[in-house]
């Protein structure tokens, strides 16, 4: 099945085929300063997979660390997109919020719940771990 998606101003258009292979809930300290202060809903899909289909990113990198992050984001408007993770290499971390239609997510996990605030709320049905889930 293909999935399709934009930035909030339309600059930047994109789409991805399936599988997806996680639905998560990021508490992470830098997630929430992405997201204003929630946990961020992402997918976890092949890089592979994903298609620019109008626009082009913009990127950034923290500087100050020897693996960072590299996230991807509309110049225009600044809607966060997607993330490279140097430990999940081919992977990419797609924000829900951007898809076209994003009805159908279902949290399989709640991640870096070390860092989860009060004031969030993990549906019951919903497995948390401190960091990442143990490798399989």
């Amino acid at each position: 099945m293909t999935h399709s998606g934009r930035c909030y101003c339309g600059d930047i258009q994109f789409e991805f085929e399936e599988p997806i292979h996680s639905q998560i809930l990021c508490h992470c300290r830098e997630c929430r300063y992405l997201s204003g202060g929630e946990p961020n809903a992402s997918i976890v899909i092949s890089e592979d997979t994903f298609t620019v289909t109008q626009g082009a990113f913009k990127t950034f990198a923290r500087s100050d660390l020897s693996e960072p992050r590299v996230r991807y984001f509309c110049g225009n408007c600044g809607t966060h997109i997607c993330v490279k993770s140097p430990p999940r290499p081919g992977m990419l971390v797609l924000k829900i919020g951007t898809l076209d239609d994003h009805s159908w997510f279902r949290p399989q996990a709640a991640i870096f719940c070390v860092d989860k605030q009060p004031f969030h709320q993990i549906p019951a049905d919903v497995p948390s771990f401190d960091k990442t889930p143990p490798p399989k």
